[in-house]
């Protein structure tokens, strides 16, 4: 049936239908939501072009997995792994130098969540989330790519062992003995269960206190919003900060530029919420955009601040205006 759907002309149609699991699968595999989209679309394209080959004897969404992993391994052939700054160093003193800006390519990206969330299960969305974190994210980049592929498609699509041999053309045994390496890694990683779902009425009163407290810049008050031992970073600088003190120091000290900011609300990135945030222009006349704010929040307070500065890709991406009037 499904090889009859392919020599039809909506055929594109039914392989469209896959974009948005695809998008989330290719994103966990590349850490960037534009690779993910380039991705998938050479994924759609390669499928569209052989399709007079699909001979039916696996499912339509196994035949584009397997063609979007074949995609994946080879553009990961020439890469180095994208990560956070966090992975490449010690945390700096807020008062230190800032740091390299480093190429984008470095980077693990932030992705929004509608982009790769299918919404019609709240259980499967809020596993969903746990497993696009941006700290999730990063420690699949710490493994070899077939060894991530066979992690994503058994712990978090949960296909069968047997399945993930054949789309791979390898061994159940070979699969399993990834399984237990790529688990090995994780637990290494020691990731927070941030144990986040749906935010909370407390949670929504938290952020609109923090968004309050940064926009008039009172210290006092976002101390009491902050945990800490919470984290700041701020790609594409290697500067990364631990604990609430130096996140602080760092805001009214070399972050001082930050006081005056507009900060507004965004679709949410990798399960977390997100804003936009605009500086006073330098002109005098409005805001020019700074950043990306994507938090983390656990038990009542902001456990991780990430600053994404790379807003001439990002803000089009989570349909942030490019300035603000003032």
């Amino acid at each position: 049936m499904e090889g009859s759907l392919l020599a039809a002309p909506s055929a594109f149609g039914d392989l469209e239908r896959h974009r948005r699991e695809l998008t989330a699968y290719c994103y966990r595999m590349l850490g960037s939501p534009f690779e993910a989209e380039d991705a998938v679309q050479d994924t759609l394209l390669r499928a569209w072009r052989a399709r007079e080959r699909f001979e039916g004897r696996a499912s339509m969404r196994a035949w584009l997995y397997r063609i979007a992993t074949n995609v994946c391994l080879d553009m990961l052939k020439s890469k180095e792994r994208r990560a956070r700054p966090m992975d490449l160093g010690a945390a700096r003193s807020a008062i230190g130098p800032i740091g390299e800006i480093l190429p984008e390519v470095t980077w693990i990206e932030p992705v929004p969540d509608r982009q790769i969330l299918i919404e019609d299960d709240p259980a499967a969305v809020a596993e969903s989330r746990e497993t696009i974190r941006l700290a999730f994210v990063a420690t699949l980049q710490h493994l070899p790519p077939r060894q991530r592929a066979v992690l994503i498609l058994c712990e978090v699509l949960h296909w069968k062992a047997a399945e993930v041999a054949e789309l791979l053309d390898t061994s159940v045994a070979a699969v399993n003995s990834a399984l237990q390496r790529a688990r090995a890694t994780l637990d290494e990683a020691d990731i927070a269960d941030a144990g986040r779902g749906v935010l909370s009425e407390h949670d929504h009163d938290l952020l609109a206190r923090y968004l309050d407290a940064f926009q008039r810049y009172d210290m006092d008050a976002l101390t009491d919003l902050i945990h800490e031992d919470a984290t700041q970073s701020m790609p594409p600088y290697e500067l990364w900060l631990s604990g609430r003190e130096d996140i602080l120091g760092w805001w009214v000290g070399p972050g001082a530029a930050c006081r005056g900011s507009r900060v507004i609300p965004t679709v949410a990135a990798n399960g977390s919420p997100a804003f936009g945030q605009y500086k006073p222009s330098e002109s005098g006349s409005g805001y020019d955009p700074w950043a990306l704010q994507v938090l983390e929040i656990v038990n009542g307070r902001i456990v991780e601040f990430t600053f994404f500065l790379a807003t001439d890709t990002l803000f089009p991406l989570f349909g942030l205006p490019a300035r603000l009037a003032a």
